[in-house]
């Protein structure tokens, strides 16, 4: 099996969860996904199999849209409501002051990776280090808040729509929001309701996927364009050769005998090379 399922995750498994129950369900083994969801948390999870686990980096690095909820006045040591509360402050204001502050945060800016992620530092998950009482310096890395929308304001809740680009972490988002606002905050929901192209609206439970269900290659990728090839540029292709790019797309999908071969990726000064083989 080579393609995706879109699952709607439910709260309360890991993402490493449905993984094991896909590979589980379809008895096959090589199962990713394309971004993790804390348990806490639900909705677009994209699942990747067979020879479609090369697309995790194509898929990952596409921009994702939630819906969170924050609560205000309290600070966790995981920044979730599932947390140990570690800090706790008074807030009031108004809803024209969040308003305001939820604008500010459309940009890009560095962000602090929290301490419960899978996030490495010295070849150790930054978890290991939380889970061990260990110090380590946090990383910060470059995110973009494209647009946030705020949907409800009710006593201590905030709830809003964002979407954000590869790498950026709600909690640590909430909890600069609570900065600004001069207080603290921690999730207490989020879902994804959107990954690049793929709504939450195209999701199963994964109680409900089936094979049929499945999506190919063609229906993940843009920009591509099917090439038939003759006899000499198949030899090459099924080589995997890196060829001069003569074609004005992102990718090829080079077929011979109208069956697939291989799909080819843009790289470089005008030459392309190999993505996906399937016939070699």
């Amino acid at each position: 099996m080579d393609g995706i399922f879109l699952v709607d995750k439910e709260k309360g498994v890991t993402s490493r969860d449905v993984v094991n129950q896909i590979s589980k369900k379809f008895n096959i083994k090589k199962v990713g996904h394309t971004g993790t969801l804390d348990p806490l948390a639900t909705g677009v999870l994209i699942i990747v199999l067979g020879k479609c686990t090369k697309l995790v980096n194509e898929l990952t690095s596409t921009y994702k849209e939630y819906i969170a909820t924050m609560k205000l006045g309290i600070q966790t040591d995981t920044g979730d409501i599932t947390g140990k509360i570690i800090n706790k402050k008074q807030y009031s204001g108004n809803i024209e002051k969040i308003n305001k502050v939820l604008k500010s945060f459309e940009k890009t800016y560095r962000q602090t990776v929290p301490i419960y992620s899978a996030k490495k530092v010295k070849g150790k998950k930054l978890y290991e280090y939380a889970r061990n009482n260990e110090k380590v310096e946090l990383p910060t890395q470059e995110v973009t808040i494209k647009n946030i929308i705020p949907i409800k304001f009710t006593d201590d809740l905030i709830t809003f729509k964002v979407t954000v680009s590869k790498g950026c972490y709600i909690r640590s988002l909430i909890e600069d929001i609570a900065k600004d606002l001069n207080t603290f905050a921690t999730m207490v929901e989020l879902r994804r309701t959107k990954q690049g192209k793929f709504k939450i609206e195209d999701c199963l439970k994964i109680a409900d996927v089936k094979k049929s269900d499945l999506l190919s290659v063609y229906d993940i990728l843009d920009d591509y364009i099917e090439i038939n090839l003759d006899q000499k540029k198949y030899k090459l292709i099924k080589n995997g050769a890196i060829i001069d790019k003569f074609f004005k797309e992102k990718y090829a999908f080079f077929k011979y005998n109208n069956e697939l071969i291989s799909i080819y990726k843009e790289f470089g000064n005008n030459q392309a090379k190999p993505f996906i083989m399937y016939k070699n």
